[in-house]
């Protein structure tokens, strides 16, 4: 009986199976599209957080990234890593301008033109994509006031960038079959273009309200991975986005210029006050541990590196002072180091330049340390001796014993023999006017005058 129930229910299980299987309207599970935001200025944070993105989205095997972008620019280093992880990505992208009032100024159309899918959300605007080479590789910014032809650069290295850019950008353009003519113009001429004048000229695929209409649009148009073609499917599928991990929110805080700038100087200040003050230990650790963070950070980052020579010599001239005081060093040290900080960082890129203000309560801060160290000098210079000759001399005692010229006194706590021209009694108040070797010389205190 035990064998008969079995085959029974073993016979149903099967026979249910097939006709799930054989349902034409049988559900599916939904697939991913995978979200990723770029939001600000790119830079190596973003670059990183990119390729762990697609890197995920094939882990978990995602139809679809979703790179929603409302950026003004940023390194044209960073920018390049992203466009290189997308080109070689087996998992379609979409880049996809939004929300209402974003853009994807510079570096972000870039992005866009590299992208198997471009669109863009209403009243949002990309272009402004002219090169601006300083320090390193930028991209943003506005251009110059007094520089009314773009499409003729001042300098031969400016020839140079916006030549590469333009090839670069065109290259991206036929790849993806968008239009290369608006997208040399951008680079060139600093070209701006809306969402529906976007769509017009050919330089998006689609122009969507928010993300669901977005993956709607998109479903069963035909992209390029790698050599071959692709066909989106993409209805329905679950938005997942993914946030930034710990590791990448770090490399952002410690890229921000202002930061990296703060942990240079309390890195060298830690070290010198452990070097002035030895045996203090936190200062050293702190100062030791900001300042390998910090040229971890400026190496991800363009710096001057006339700027940060500056910024050198200005902290070494301060220090100077304290061992030298002239007044020279210390107004050159607060010049150079100003000077340093403001070139450090060079480029109008947004979220790549150092605030003003931070340069000046830098300054102001270093300024007030000189200021400390020279009343510290003053005051100890100004302040009696309390040890050897020049503290003993002048020092008040009484006569313990005396007999004719010699006797014992005692001074600041000790008995001396002591010497004296003028007769002198016990427990009469006297005054060392000199030492010669263990032998003090005395006089009575009412005519004392010290002598070398």
């Amino acid at each position: 009986m035990a064998r008969l129930l079995s085959g029974v229910l073993a016979t149903a299980l099967l026979l249910s199976a097939s006709a799930l299987l054989a349902a034409p309207d049988a559900p599916q599970a939904a697939g991913l599209a995978i979200v990723l935001d770029i939001r600000g200025a790119i830079g190596p944070a973003t670059a990183e957080y990119i390729h762990d993105g697609l890197a995920a989205a094939r882990q978990r095997g995602a139809r679809a990234v979703v790179l929603r972008i409302d950026t003004p620019g940023g390194l044209s280093s960073s920018m390049r890593e992203i466009i290189g992880d997308i080109l070689e990505s087996s998992v379609p992208v979409i880049a996809y301008v939004t929300p209402s009032g974003a853009r994807a100024a510079s570096a972000g159309t870039y992005i866009l033109y590299a992208s198997h899918l471009a669109a863009m959300a209403p009243s949002t605007h990309l272009g402004a994509a002219t090169p601006v080479p300083l320090g390193g590789g930028l991209f943003g910014g506005a251009p110059k006031e007094d520089k009314k032809d773009f499409k003729t650069p001042a300098t031969a290295e400016e020839a140079k960038a916006v030549n590469d850019a333009v090839a670069y950008i065109r290259s991206l353009a036929q790849l993806r079959g968008r239009n290369a003519e608006w997208a040399e113009k951008a680079v060139r001429e600093a070209a701006t273009l809306t969402d529906s004048e976007a769509q017009a000229l050919d330089v998006i695929d689609i122009s969507a309200t928010d993300l669901t209409d977005l993956l709607r649009q998109a479903d069963g148009r035909s992209v390029k991975l790698g050599r071959s073609e692709a066909r989106l499917a993409t209805r329905g599928l679950v938005p997942a986005i993914l946030e930034p991990d710990w590791r990448n929110r770090f490399i952002a805080t410690i890229t921000d210029p202002n930061i990296a700038y703060l942990l240079l100087l309390a890195g060298v200040y830690g070290i010198l006050f452990e070097f002035f003050n030895p045996g203090a230990v936190l200062p050293g650790v702190i100062g030791g541990i900001a300042l390998l963070i910090a040229a971890y950070a400026l190496n991800l980052l363009p710096i001057n590196y006339a700027g940060a020579g500056l910024l050198l010599l200005g902290i070494a001239m301060m220090v100077g002072e304290a061992f030298a005081p002239s007044g020279a060093l210390a107004v050159g040290g607060i010049i150079a180091f100003a000077v340093g900080s403001l070139f450090l960082f060079p480029g109008p890129v947004p979220g790549f330049s150092l605030s003003g203000a931070v340069v000046a309560a830098a300054t102001l801060c270093s300024a007030a340390i000189l200021l400390l160290a020279f009343a510290a000098i003053w005051r100890s210079r100004r302040r009696a001796v309390v040890i050897g000759d020049a503290a003993l001399v002048g020092s008040a005692g009484e006569v313990v014993r005396w007999r004719d010229t010699e006797g014992e006194v005692q001074v600041r706590g000790e008995r001396w023999r002591a010497i004296s021209a003028t007769p002198l009694a016990p427990g009469q108040r006297v005054r060392v006017v000199a030492r010669r070797d263990l032998t003090l010389e005395i006089a009575p205190e009412s005519n004392a005058s010290p002598q070398a």
